[in-house]
């Protein structure tokens, strides 16, 4: 990360630090300065846009707990030693994301100065759980904690740490009760700890509610609320069991831990059995992936919950606790009794204008006006409130008239780059994000929202000459709504139902959302008139390590119907839709295919109005693309680093589906390496719009059913293609920038990237360059170019997504020219990936001789079935044109379902049917996080080459109409150059 990256991180962090300095903490030890180190996209997720100010905020200032963690973000060694010279910090929280070695050269650094100082590392890569724990006894941290975008983790690892040094004291002061959690995997716990949190601050907000006492009361119970101990092994649990047995009321166990340092079958039993003999009467809770072990818990009378269970943690708390409402202002009379409440910050500013005096003056003497509003993150209005005293006013009435005052000089500041929730946004800024409901954003809407944050915070929003940045008008759903869909309605269970995918789609479409999002839905359709994208938002998908993308659908909707009650009709079932998409046979076969838990996955949605003009019943852009800061198939002098970008006419899903669109470096847009005639054969012939005049579409015929496939020529009317497309002219040979009705158009952007009508290039590699060093690795981006003038004569450039990518890092090279030529299988000049695979002995390759480039369909369907029957082996697979593309005319239709055993991809030219990169979105996003090697195999090119005859003499598996399946006696050898993108594969010595 270069300087300007370092104190982008550092000025962002401050932004919100500076506003959380307002409480003090009652414990003997809290947690008051936290040093972050870390990337800055993993400091924006964990801050999530200020809902980790909302979740802080609301548990520490509505619970009269009144000092809150400060946060330093740091990057490098050097700044974390120097921050820790000049600050006294009382935890450090290391981030571990794809570069591994950078946090734990930190950390060892931490420890050598600081022994005794906290240290948890949050990791977003269960992976790296094995590799870290091997690690801790030279490094010393204190625990892994794993994050899977749910800030409250971070509360959690906070309250973790002020419980563990605060239980001794705390329990002789007020006999606090305890939580004894015996768990030693760093998935479990994190989430055992983060849930259990939740649900005890709701408690204990309740409390709060209820009594009626002075302040100094409400103190002595908010202390006296439980806390957690956590415990990793037999002798820590033992260990806290004996000194804190009497505050004791829970223990929830593993049955599988380390003792002695060796993990036992049954080490959680014999540690009941040591409690039990203590304090017979001890509620005990046992989790296992063993379902064996739930006979020997019914036998001691214990409760078990088996840990594969979906609703694993829902089971947890509902043992532990009930659940209990949340956080509504209760505005009391004079005697404290409630006489109204209010949820929403309208709702307080009306029940405000109405209260009698006496009830104002209540709350203002006990400033409960100015913590709620912190609580619910309204910081700079809450700070003004809190400087005001009673007495600085001469009634109640005068303290009304200045808050609500305030209430509005504050609402019409409109701040931008925001998450905002529905009851407090304003629908004409559309330089917010609304927040439909609460819960997890999901990749995709965590993505946007901190690309929404950049555009208004920082220089990330720089307008080049011509050309505005903008992010369309957005609004999210979160997760808690889909986990109340899918238990209201009782969905679960089709996940292992094996029904048919439109039988799926049919029960959700029965299915009820809550009538909370219906009614914000309806009043969201007042203000969103455009035609709109529903997307998921999995809270694994476009993550950098959760191979998720392009999974789940999207749906695209006109919203035109002049019926209105049809428009929210239309949304709804999208929306449903979106969500049967987790359950449908491409998802969970996916899902299985990745030993992924499925009820680990949750759904939340964006909605998003599509870029676009509407032109004789049709609505596209014009131009949608795709941008990468990596470039896999380098060309011409141009490095991998110098990034690429493709482009089409009409909506992204031409692009993003890896149809044959136009493929150029946004350093070099000038550098075209096809000859004219190339250009012309591989140019876009068609494009995608929304069908305007289809306002009564089938929703169950696809999510493309409001989509129309156009062709190029039908636009030429609309005016949309002046910019955009090259006329062929036969007679003369030329090919020149524009519409000429009577040559051949050809889509190659000429006017904008050779004769710079607008600087796209140019904005393409800002954003590019700015997002790397945000996210502190290669970056991809959708976009869309509106080319109508604005007001100011501007086009405008709008981000539509942004999700991180995985590069080759490491070194590993070899010399061409000293391998063995007789025990060569293949060897391409671009390759994908890194290292050495040595324990593949499987070839599934497409017979050239049968192959037919009119019947992939049918291909892909072989591939399936031969892919099903390889479910606990690797295989490499080899195939001509694109493997995972759209269009089935230049390579394979396959989704990563059909595949999701091939270790190693191989792509050929073949007569006929030339080799063009790969260029998918959803392709590439999923290939590189799953580490698969790819080959490109141009055999018409030295020294790329395949021997068939060698691929021949293994041992037939199973042939069919244009497969081979062979398998040689030993493991080959497939080796990469990741710096050079060169890789070949070797029969073994053996074989």
């Amino acid at each position: 990360m270069t300087q300007k990256g370092k104190q982008l991180l550092q000025n962002y962090l401050n932004r919100d630090s500076r506003m959380r300095d307002i409480y003090h903490d009652m414990n003997k030890f809290k947690v008051k300065e936290i040093l972050l180190v870390s990337n800055l996209y993993d400091a924006y997720s964990i801050n999530k846009e200020g809902r980790f100010s909302e979740i802080m905020l609301y548990d520490y200032g509505k619970m009269n707990l009144t000092s809150l963690p400060r946060i330093t973000g740091v990057y490098s060694t050097e700044e974390t030693l120097e921050q820790l010279e000049v600050k006294n910090i009382d935890m450090v929280v290391v981030t571990v994301g794809f570069n591994k070695q950078r946090p734990l050269k930190i950390i060892k650094k931490i420890k050598e100065r600081y022994p005794d100082l906290p240290i948890f590392i949050l990791l977003n890569n269960p992976h790296h759980i094995k590799f870290l724990e091997k690690q801790k006894e030279e490094l010393g941290y204190d625990k892994i904690f794993v994050w899977d975008g749910e800030s409250r983790i971070f509360f959690a690892m906070i309250k973790y740490l002020e419980d563990k040094m605060n239980a001794e004291n705390d329990s002789k002061l007020a006999s606090v009760r305890m939580i004894l959690v015996v768990e030693d995997n760093p998935i479990f716990y994190s989430n055992y700890l983060n849930k259990l949190y939740k649900i005890i601050f709701k408690q204990t907000n309740k409390i709060i509610e209820e009594v009626k006492m002075d302040k100094l009361y409400k103190v002595l119970k908010l202390r006296a609320r439980p806390k957690i101990l956590l415990a990793t092994n037999y002798e820590e649990a033992l260990e806290l069991f004996n000194k804190f047995k009497d505050n004791i009321f829970v223990m929830i166990t593993d049955v599988q831990f380390p003792k002695d340092g060796k993990i036992e079958p049954d080490t959680g039993f014999q540690l009941i059995d040591v409690v039990r003999k203590i304090k017979s009467n001890l509620p005990i809770v046992v989790l296992s992936s063993d379902k064996k072990q739930k006979q020997v818990a019914d036998n001691k009378c214990l409760t078990f919950i088996d840990k594969n269970d979906e609703d694993l943690y829902q089971k947890l708390i509902h043992q532990v606790t009930q659940k209990i409402g949340f956080g509504d202002f209760i505005f009391r009379n004079a005697k404290g009794e409630p006489i109204e409440r209010a949820s929403t910050l309208k709702e307080f500013e009306k029940v405000l204008k109405k209260i009698p005096q006496e009830s104002v003056d209540y709350h203002a003497k006990r400033n409960e006006f100015s913590l709620w509003l912190m609580a619910r993150s309204e910081i700079q209005l809450a700070k003004i409130l809190g400087a005001k005293k009673v007495h600085h006013f001469k009634d109640a009435d005068e303290i009304r008239n200045y808050i609500i005052k305030m209430l509005k000089a504050y609402r019409d500041e409109k701040p931008q780059g925001k998450v905002v929730p529905w009851e407090d946004a304003d629908c004409s800024n559309e330089k917010n994000i609304i927040l439909l409901s609460d819960g997890a954003y999901g990749g995709k809407g965590r993505g946007l929202a901190f690309i929404n944050s950049l555009l208004y915070k920082t220089e990330l929003a720089a307008h080049l000459k011509g050309l505005k940045i903008k992010m369309p008008r957005t609004a999210i759903i979160g997760a808690d709504e889909y986990d109340r869909f899918i238990e209201e309605n009782n969905l679960q269970h089709l996940k292992d139902a094996n029904l048919p995918d439109d039988e799926i789609n049919k029960r959700f479409l029965k299915a009820r959302l809550s009538n909370e999002i219906v009614q914000k839905l309806d009043e969201f359709l007042d203000c969103f008139k455009k035609p709109l994208a529903v997307r998921s938002s999995g809270l694994f998908e476009d993550s950098l390590t959760q191979p998720f993308a392009g999974i789940f659908e999207t749906y695209i909707i006109p919203n035109n119907h002049h019926d209105k009650n049809k428009r929210l009709q239309q949304l709804i079932d999208a929306i449903k839709l979106v969500y049967a998409s987790a359950f449908l046979s491409t998802a969970v076969n996916y899902a299985r295919a990745l030993s992924h838990k499925l009820g680990d996955e949750k759904m939340s949605i964006v909605l998003q109005e599509l870029v676009g003009r509407q032109h004789n019943g049709l609505y596209y852009p014009h131009i949608s693309g795709v941008a990468q800061s990596y470039n896999y198939y380098p060309f011409a002098s141009m490095k991998p680093r110098d990034g690429f970008a493709v482009m089409a006419v009409g909506l992204g899903m031409y692009v993003v589906e890896g149809e044959r669109a136009y493929r150029f470096a946004p350093k070099y847009p000038k550098i075209q390496v096809l000859s004219m005639q190339d250009q012309i054969k591989q140019s876009q012939s068609y494009f995608y719009a929304v069908d305007m005049n289809n306002p009564d579409f089938n929703l169950l015929n696809g999510p493309y059913s409001a989509i129309k496939k156009v062709d190029l020529y039908d636009a030429i009317p609309h005016g949309t293609l002046t910019h955009l497309v090259s006329s062929y002219d036969y007679n003369n040979d030329m090919m020149y920038p524009g519409v000429d009705e009577n040559a051949v158009l050809v889509t190659n952007f000429a006017s904008i990237l050779q004769n710079e009508y607008i600087p796209l290039p140019e904005m393409i590699q800002t954003v590019l360059d700015s997002l790397k060093q945000a996210f502190d690795t290669p970056v991809e981006i959708e976009f869309a170019v509106d080319l109508t003038p604005d007001e100011d004569g501007d086009a405008t450039f709008y981000i539509l997504q942004v999700k991180p990518l995985l590069v080759p890092t490491e070194d590993y090279t070899f010399k061409p020219e000293e391998l063995d030529r007789e025990k060569l299988i293949l060897y391409a000049e671009k390759s994908m990936g890194n290292g050495v695979i040595n324990t593949i002995r499987d070839f599934i390759f497409v017979k050239n001789e049968t192959f037919d480039k009119t019947e992939t369909v049918a291909i892909a369907q072989e591939i399936d079935q031969l892919n099903q029957k390889l479910q606990h082996e690797n295989y490499i697979l080899i195939g001509p044109g694109r493997w995972g593309t759209r269009d089935r005319f230049i390579g394979i239709p396959v989704n990563w379902t059909q595949i999701s055993n091939a270790k190693v991809i191989v792509e050929t030219s073949l007569e006929g049917f030339p080799l063009d990169a790969s260029s998918g979105s959803h392709f590439f996003h999923n290939l590189t996080t799953l580490n698969i090697a790819y080959f490109s195999v141009f055999l018409d090119k030295n020294p790329d080459a395949i021997n068939y005859d060698l691929l021949n003499s293994a041992k037939l598996i199973e042939e069919t109409q244009y497969f081979k399946h062979v398998r040689f006696d030993q493991p080959v050898k497939v080796i990469i150059d990741g710096k050079k993108r060169r890789g070949a594969i070797l029969l073994n010595e053996k074989n």
